[in-house]
């Protein structure tokens, strides 16, 4: 390519990834003593079988990696998540399964109309076990400190293999309760459908809410009244699915029919609403909460989706457009958008992340990942660790890799402290690191360094050593 903003990062996708469990020795500064319990981090990690490569960054083979923090120091284990595609295709040798991004002849679908999708999303401690969770379907029981797979979570029976289960679920920090929320994409009446789960994994209730357009949507906020979702003019079309293309290829983009935020109140009965909300693309919601009567929708706004820049692997984001924290203030009483204010910061930032003891509640710092080359040409990745505050209305605190080096996985906050994937592509060396909550620019105050090279990863999350 003619321009090339990410150095070899080839290197961070086109390997074996090898499972390991072991202790991390040479620990670079001081574990924090606040730091206790077990970091999970969820991702692809295998996009090469028998000369076939998966081109989407969705596709790949779910990984879990988990670095478990206690006085004696430190410890790491990585597995994949084996569900019934993974292990169909061990046996074959060969992709048998359609993906997100990448459609093979003969590819197969779940009952012929469903994705097998890989388990690669996200993953939580929940109930005093570990789900990993893949976009539209049932999670995967995980052991807590193994990483062994269980098998499918199905919450006491209440949920089956065809429910519409998203993977970003929210975890409310007052009742411990799980809120997730999942679409039907019915030709007639696509609908959103809202969950609540006490922590044993028992339903609470279960809302269904029509959205009149089968949009495609990751992501949502909570607060203890509302379930919030930013629905963007992405569309399902799935009779292109259906005649053999991939879900990438089915979705289309427009902008022209607008964007609109989704208030669902969580308690039976009461009525949800839509505003509209101009045209821009949400794939993550940073933050909702209540204020008196409004309600604070806060969110990483795109100019376009950025599905299309997760390819082809490993030349990613060649064209992603700007992006920036932005606020929407909705009067509740008159259910009408009375605020929009965005930061200046645009460098494409995503796996937007808070105090978990503050979701839903009223919060001002924010960790997220940023492209410092966003807007040139080439392939670009993750090499920003930025600290947004909204006191200042800015992003001001900006941790920069060198060339070739990488970050990954959502950034967690614990106790004062952030945890991210530190990928060197130059040296195909890979360490988890920690940062002062506070000052991220002043660099890591601990680096755990790996045996082996792991994948960039999307979504992560803290076990307290109590739950860990």
């Amino acid at each position: 390519m003619s321009h090339d903003a990410a150095p070899y990062l080839e290197r961070c996708f086109l390997f074996d990834a090898t499972e390991d469990s072991y202790p991390i020795t040479e620990i670079s500064g001081t574990i924090p003593a606040s730091l206790r319990g077990t970091y999970y981090v969820n991702g692809p990690a295998r996009f090469e079988r028998a000369g076939q490569r998966y081109k989407h960054w969705l596709d790949g083979d779910g990984m879990v990696c988990a670095m478990r923090f206690d006085d004696a120091g430190a410890h790491f284990t990585n597995r994949f998540v084996r569900t019934g595609k993974l292990r169909e295709e061990e046996e074959s040798g060969r992709f048998v399964y359609r993906g997100f991004g990448t459609a093979f002849n003969g590819d197969r679908l779940r009952r012929n109309v469903m994705l097998e999708p890989p388990v690669n999303v996200s993953v939580y401690p929940f109930g005093g076990t570990l789900l990993a969770f893949a976009e539209q379907s049932l999670p995967f029981e995980l052991d807590p400190v193994t990483l062994e797979t269980r098998g499918e979570y199905d919450f006491q029976g209440r949920l089956n293999s065809v429910t519409p289960f998203a993977a970003h679920a929210k975890f409310d920090p007052a009742s411990g309760n799980m809120v997730n929320f999942g679409i039907s994409y019915a030709a007639d009446k696509p609908a959103l459908h809202l969950y609540e789960f006490e922590p044993g994994g028992s339903m609470l209730r279960r809302r269904r809410f029509a959205i009149g357009a089968p949009h495609s949507n990751h992501d949502f906020g909570l607060t203890p009244s509302f379930a919030v979702f930013y629905l963007s003019p992405l569309l399902m079309d799935f009779q292109k699915f259906w005649g053999g293309v991939s879900v990438m290829e089915s979705l289309r983009w427009e902008p022209e029919s607008g964007s609109r935020i989704l208030v669902a109140p969580r308690t039976p009965g009461a009525d949800s609403f839509t505003i509209e909300a101009g045209q821009g693309y949400c794939l993550h919601v940073i933050n909702c909460f209540e204020d008196g009567g409004r309600l604070i929708v806060d969110i990483l706004e795109l100019e376009a989706p950025v599905y299309p820049e997760y390819q082809p692997v490993p030349d990613l984001f060649a064209n992603v457009t700007p992006c920036r924290p932005t606020r929407y203030v909705i009067d509740l009483a008159n259910q009408r958008l009375s605020e929009r204010i965005a930061m200046t910061y645009d460098r494409a930032p995503d796996f937007p992340s808070v105090d978990p003891a503050l979701v839903g509640f009223a919060y001002d710092e924010f960790w997220m990942l940023g492209i410092s080359a966003c807007g040139q040409p080439g392939r670009k990745f993750f090499d920003q660790l930025a600290h947004g505050d909204w006191r200042t209305g800015s992003v001001d605190d900006i941790y920069q890799t060198e060339p070739g080096v990488y970050l990954g996985g959502e950034p967690v906050y614990v106790n004062g402290s952030i945890l991210v994937e530190h990928l060197d592509a130059r040296e195909k060396k890979c360490e988890m690191w920690v940062f002062d909550a506070s000052h991220v620019a002043k660099g890591p105050v601990t680096r755990l360094p790996l045996r082996h090279p792991v994948h960039p990863g999307f979504h992560a999350s803290f076990a307290p050593s109590a739950a860990a």
